[in-house]
């Protein structure tokens, strides 16, 4: 009897075991937390699909946290992932995702020691996590409701049953310095789109005469318009459309910027394309990149060639031959049966002449540095006026293009050299493959019981702690996780801020949580940014807002939408404003230039960030240096980001919104190197002493050490080129960085004032 009693106390932590491992595969329960160490999923019931982390072979070390297929009919190198958390967020080898008992999935990268990416449903009474068999992650409350589900927040791929909604977008991954400025929208209008950027849309599904509300990839193979009804008004086909041996597909934006609808081929064990948007893949804007020309040949293969690169390095990226300082004087290099488009700016300036006019005038435009004649009979000379020029080439394009080279003696020659085919790019990636462990499955049932253990008391700690906080009175901080977002009450606001007593500006006001830890409060309701919002919407642009993860951005910590009362709670930047250390004699001379600068690019790197890293695309619509807080170590951090969306968002109708944020981010470069904060006429006085050859003049005094000549110069032409009156003609924020980090050249600009 006694024997029978050991053997069943030793047997009874392994039932409990497999029964944790049992509900891990169908279901996880608030609590639950898995790293890339152990190296286990959330598996569907059906076994089709898996939630955890990955590792792919274009990665040195990063892994990122997703949904993947997990069928035994699918080699695991082609396990393809279909949903990433935070679209394209890599973390390190020891981080991991926790479902917090507050409610929130939550990703930590341990290396940097903060969440990178969070469902920010703490305030939706989650209590459990479950893949279902069509691979949308959900997340449960205590009725089994789902509150929050990853078909809802779409990364670059469209499973069978999955919806894009106005106004959601699936954007490309970020594989390259290019393909991450590729988006699929839709608007209400009944338009699919891809678009490059915000100003270039290359393909279109065509418009609708009926209120649209999405799309949505079915089961048998086709891509739907929805209206209002949900009633499909417009059907794209796959060429396998209605073949019921198909089990898996998927609709994906693929990296060289194509649209693509993938099914699995038992038979070529792979995935084969079974439609794509845009049949010549040259088509695709900047399909070659910043500099290179795109082949389409008669075998459909697609080829990236280089007119130029270094001299004797075939295997370096394409170069810009053109460059303004040339003592020998310039040449016009042909290119046959080629169409060249610049990229910033992408619109050309168009007249009429012959070829050998359009070639002259060309050259002695000391502004232009490639044209296209069409011989189409039109005689159309478009003009170039950028560095950065792609095009396509193909015997049947009615054109020839002239590149101005140099005639110095030159670091690039003309010369083609093919590059790998474009077409390799539009495959499932290959996925490294991983053996059964004995050792790790051994330390990972013996982790997972150390955790259960830790996790009871875990759970009585949390609930001491929750009944001492009641009993001070202010039961919303229960939900108070450094990890999440805190919904607030009205009267926990007045608390923090001790009755709004510390006000640091307009509606602005100091406030300290219950840990101690400082914040800023906004008051919304009286201010220009939160009248008559409405709850829902007002929680989904927190939401929104909660969802952005970047140093430089100020972190939104918790909110208050009770009533008529709406405000957030921001992370305290102790240092404040720069515009306050620009206004200060003596806070001043400590912005030296390199701070200065550091300045600028971090907040370049932040509103890039905003306009092409997340999800949802989010503007400013209010850069200035009042914005710009500086923290403890003096790192550079932006306010009042995504605002916009408080008050509805960005419509369709807003397509001016990206080109806004540059035009002041100029303004702002202008006022950091200046040290005028307000002045009416700054810009207008920077030009004139720029043009004149007196750019040292501009810089401001009180900088101990001057500047630097060369970041002088480059940051003042960028800035001219981002106020930019033709907002055409205004670079993207992704291309504002590199030119800030010296690592892109930046042309001469005209007067941002004509």
């Amino acid at each position: 009897m006694c024997r029978r009693r050991v053997l069943l106390l030793l047997l009874y932590p392994c039932f409990l075991l497999g029964l944790l491992y049992s509900l891990v595969d169908a279901q996880a329960f608030v609590g639950s937390k898995m790293s890339v160490l152990e190296n286990n999923y959330w598996v569907s019931p059906n076994g089709y699909f898996a939630f955890g982390f990955f590792n792919r072979l274009d990665q040195t070390n990063g892994y990122n946290l997703g949904i993947r297929f997990n069928s035994d009919s699918i080699p695991f190198h082609e396990q393809t992932e279909v949903w990433i958390a935070g679209a394209d967020v890599s973390v390190s080898s020891d981080s991991y995702v926790d479902l917090t008992t507050a409610g929130d999935l939550v990703l930590f990268d341990s290396s940097k020691g903060v969440a990178v990416w969070s469902s920010n449903t703490s305030h939706l009474s989650v209590a459990s996590a479950s893949l279902l068999d069509n691979g949308n992650l959900v997340l449960l409350n205590r009725n089994q409701s789902i509150v929050w589900d990853s078909f809802g927040t779409p990364s670059d791929t469209l499973l069978p049953g999955q919806r894009l909604l106005v106004p959601q977008t699936l954007r490309a991954a970020s594989r390259n310095h290019i393909s991450s400025y590729y988006t699929l929208s839709i608007n209400t209008t009944g338009y699919l789109k891809l678009s490059w950027e915000t100003s270039v849309t290359f393909w279109e599904s065509g418009p609708s005469s009926q209120t649209i509300v999405g799309a949505v990839f079915t089961e048998n193979g086709a891509l739907q318009v929805l209206d209002e009804n949900s009633r499909p008004i417009l059907s794209i086909f796959s060429e396998d459309h209605n073949d019921t041996s198909v089990i898996f597909r998927f609709l994906r934006l693929d990296v060289d910027g194509n649209l693509r609808m993938y099914s699995w081929s038992e038979a070529s064990m792979s995935w084969r394309p079974v439609w794509q948007a845009v049949k010549n893949q040259c088509n695709v804007f900047a399909t070659c990149g910043l500099c290179g020309i795109c082949v389409f040949n008669e075998s459909a293969a697609t080829l990236c060639k280089c007119p130029f690169r270094p001299r004797n390095d075939s295997n370096s990226e394409c170069l810009a031959p053109y460059r303004q300082e040339c003592n020998s004087g310039f040449t016009m290099f042909a290119l046959e049966h080629t169409f060249l488009y610049g990229l910033y700016p992408p619109n050309d300036l168009v007249n009429q002449s012959s070829l050998e006019d359009c070639r002259k005038s060309c050259l002695l435009d000391p502004l232009c540095s490639s044209v296209t004649i069409m011989s189409d009979g039109t005689g159309e000379c478009r003009f170039k006026q950028t560095r950065f020029i792609t095009g396509h080439e193909h015997p049947s394009i009615p054109s020839i293009s002239y590149v101005k080279v140099c005639l110095d003696p030159m670091a690039a020659f003309p010369g083609e050299f093919p590059a790998p085919p474009v077409s390799s790019l539009q495959h499932p990636e290959n996925r490294q493959s991983r053996g059964f462990c004995l050792f790790c499955l051994i330390a990972a049932v013996s982790g997972t019981l150390c955790a259960f253990v830790l996790v009871q008391i875990g759970i009585g700690l949390y609930w001491k702690r929750r009944k001492f906080i009641e009993k001070r009175g202010i039961s919303a901080y229960r939900e108070l996780n450094a990890r999440g977002l805190t919904a607030l009450s009205y009267s926990e606001i007045k608390d923090i801020t001790k009755n709004f007593k510390n006000q640091l500006g307009p509606e602005m006001f100091k406030g300290v949580m219950p840990d101690n830890q400082p914040v800023v409060i906004r008051n919304l309701t009286e201010s220009q940014f939160g009248v008559d919002t409405e709850e829902k919407q007002f929680r989904c642009a927190v939401s929104v807002i909660s969802s952005m993860h970047h140093k430089n951005l100020v972190k939104l910590e918790a909110y208050c939408c009770e009533s008529e009362h709406r405000y957030l709670v921001y992370e305290y930047a102790k240092n404040g404003s720069v515009a306050k250390w620009l206004e200060d004699a003596k806070l001043s001379k400590r912005l030296t230039w390199r701070k200065r600068m550091e300045i600028c690019v971090g907040e370049a790197k932040s509103i890039t960030y905003l306009h092409t890293g997340c999800r949802v695309f989010v503007n400013h619509g209010n850069l200035k240096l009042q914005n710009v807080l500086l923290d403890e170590e003096m790192g550079t951090k932006l306010t009042e980001f995504g605002l916009g969306k408080v008050v509805g968002g960005v419509t369709s109708s807003d397509v001016r919104a990206a080109e806004k944020d540059v035009a002041m981010f100029g303004e702002m470069i202008i006022s950091l190197i200046s040290g005028r904060v307000g002045a009416d006429d700054t810009c207008q006085w920077a030009y004139d002493e720029w043009s004149s050859g007196c750019a040292w003049k501009v810089v401001d005094a009180r900088i101990e050490g001057g500047s630097n000549t060369e970041e002088l110069e480059r940051a003042l032409r960028l800035a001219f080129w981002c106020m930019q009156d033709d907002e055409r003609f205004r670079p993207g924020m992704g291309e504002v960085v590199k030119v800030l980090e010296g690592t892109l050249a930046v042309d001469l600009p005209p007067s941002p004032f004509t």
